[in-house]
This record gives structure tokens, C-alpha cells and sequence, in this order.
């Protein structure tokens, strides 16, 4: 059909999913958030350990994010309880979220009733239906356990790896990845928020043999605890380490430079620009396109949801032509 909407999947997780939904959701195209599962710390954890359910936190970010509802309700949605009670420290989301499960038995039912109260555009779906541990295993060959302890361990990170063993992917994401005119991976924390969901066995498979061009957003800045000192090739070899195959087209990368003060704050968490090595990335049979992605608000540097939507709508509505024409 060739009058349908352009179909994108992202992939990611963390903070810079979200950012990214908010500018892409004003163009006409169909959505589907691919979110990692693998979260064990803050709210997400508790409800995770004491209910068994997936950790809610990133998909709760995903659905505010792609949300059409009033402002206020999207703020009630991600409210944070600061008391000196149990519910200290849990977002009103992650407990409608489990509650939802609770009622419908299913993580997958919850998100996509909560999609409709919260009129979602687009689609929303955990990387699995089910709780995953994320493991690092460091150079000196010590392994911690758990995404929330995994940046805080004080070791280089060789890989990271799933349990348990047999995860299964859902049918929905599968059919998302295949039917896709775009695959967007990133932005996010390399190995906590990319790397669990490509770790999903067959949903990396689907997208090793995807037929859409995949596009990688790299993050602006390292990361104390998973890419100290990382260039932009650095993040994309690390992704084809723990993969079948090298899949990415084409990689977003920041154009300008980061103001002093920002830097000099980011250094006191050991963070910095991520140095973008065009030619080592075109080494890496990569399309490189740069611009001025990045915007700071309160001190914060994160991708420019505007820039970068239209960058991807342009990439998008390119390839749909080429495909057309042939």
C-alpha cells in the first residue's frame, strides 16, 4: 500500500528514548518503541522483586513520551511519591503499570491498555515478556550481575550477556522489525539500555537480516562505567562484538562542540564528548551524517529532539522514494 504510513522501529532504552519519541510523534509516521526489560534499580526493581513482574520504568517513560493526552495527566502519569512511607521513590506510572499486569495477568495486556487511556501514538513492547538480568563480564574476568550495578563496578566492561537462557522475543516485535522502512538503534547507555534488547535472542536476528536501513544515534557524551573514553567507532564495534553480523547504515553524530562549562561539569563524572572518528567509521562501511544534534537545559546535554526527527523523517521519506522508484 503505498498510501500507509511510514513504519519506524526504535530500539533503546534509558533517558534518550523518550527524548527522541517526542520530536519523531509529530510526523505522520507509524511508531513501534522496542524497550528494554532489563532495569533492576529504583522503583522499577522493587515492584520487579516484590511483584515478579518486568521492570515498568522504561516503558512508562516511552508511553508519557508518545502520549496525546493533557499535560496535566501526562505529569500525574510520571509522579514521583516523595514520602517516608513505602510508596517513597515509586512513580504513579509504575504502579498503574503493575497494577494493570496484576488485573490482566499479562505485562504486554497492561501497556497496551495503558496505551489507549493514555491515547499512545504509536506501539509500545517490552523487548521480552518477561524479567531479564543483565550480566557484565569485566576484562579481569569477574562478572556483576544486575544493569544498576554493572556502571558502578570500577572495571572495564568486555561483554555483556542475558539470563535467563531462553528468552523469547514477541511475535508483535518480530513482525514490527520485518515490516520496518526504518530501524532507528540508540540513543542510550551502550551496554545497560542498547545492547539488552540486540541480546534478545531472535529480536538481534531480525534485525541482522532486516531489509530497512538502520540507523545508530550515537550518545554525545561517554560514560563513566561503560565507555570511559569511547570514540563513536568504539560504541558501534562494540555493538558488532556482540552480534552475528555488522548491520548499522548509517550513524547521527554531533557537529558541535559542547560548551566549556558543560565539559567541565561532565568531568566531574568522569564524562566527556564522545569523539566522533569519521573515518574510522566510514572504515566501518558507515554513512556518516553529521549535525548539531545536541541541546543542554539545565546543565544537561541531550540529543535535540527537534534536529534529530526531522534529520530521521528526511533519511525516512528518502528511502521510501528510493523504493518507490524501483
Amino acid at each position: 500500500m503505498k498510501n500507509r504510513q511510514p513504519r519506524i522501529v526504535i530500539i533503546g532504552g534509558g533517558t534518550g528514548l523518550p527524548v527522541l519519541l517526542r520530536g519523531l510523534k509529530q510526523y505522520p509516521v507509524d511508531i513501534t518503541a522496542i524497550v528494554t526489560v532489563a532495569d533492576d534499580g529504583g522503583s522499577s526493581g522493587r515492584l520487579r522483586n516484590d511483584l515478579h513482574i518486568p521492570p515498568p520504568g522504561d516503558i512508562r517513560n516511552v508511553l508519557a513520551a508518545l502520549s496525546d493526552v493533557e499535560p496535566l495527566i501526562e505529569e500525574m502519569f510520571q509522579h514521583r511519591f516523595k514520602t517516608s512511607t513505602e510508596l517513597s521513590g515509586h512513580s504513579l506510572g509504575n504502579l498503574i503499570l503493575a497494577a494493570m499486569t496484576s488485573i490482566t495477568g499479562n505485562f504486554v495486556h497492561a501497556i497496551q491498555e495503558m496505551s489507549k487511556v493514555l491515547n499512545v501514538r504509536g506501539k509500545v513492547l517490552p523487548a521480552a515478556n518477561q524479567s531479564v538480568v543483565l550480566h557484565a563480564e569485566m576484562e579481569d574476568g569477574t562478572v556483576v550481575s544486575g544493569e544498576s550495578k554493572i556502571p558502578y563496578s570500577g572495571k572495564k566492561i568486555k561483554k555483556v550477556f542475558l539470563t535467563p537462557k531462553h528468552i523469547k522475543p514477541l511475535p508483535e516485535t518480530i513482525s514490527a522489525i520485518r515490516k520496518a522502512d526504518l530501524i532507528i538503534i540508540g540513543p542510550g547507555s551502550l551496554y545497560t539500555s542498547i545492547l539488552p534488547n540486540l541480546l534478545v535472542p531472535k529480536l538481534g536476528h531480525e534485525v541482522c537480516r532486516a531489509k530497512a536501513k538502520t540507523v545508530y544515534i550515537c550518545n554525545l557524551m561517554t560514560q563513566a562505567g561503560e565507555t570511559f573514553n569511547y570514540t563513536a567507532s568504539d560504541h558501534v564495534k562494540a555493538i558488532y562484538d556482540h552480534m552475528s553480523c555488522a548491520f548499522m547504515n548509517t550513524i547521527l553524530v554531533n557537529s558541535e562542540d559542547i560548551p566549556d562549562d558543560i565539559q567541565e561539569r561532565y568531568s566531574e563524572e568522569m564524562s566527556k564528548p564522545v569523539i566522533f572518528d569519521t573515518e574510522r567509521l566510514q572504515d566501518l562501511g558507515l554513512e556518516v551524517i553529521p549535525g548539531e544534534i545536541a541541546s543542554e537545559k539545565d546543565g544537561v546535554i541531550r540529543h535535540d529532539t527537534k534536529v534529530v526527527a526531522e534529520m530521521l523523517y528526511s533519511l525516512l521519506i528518502d528511502e521510501m522514494k528510493k523504493r518507490n522508484n524501483n
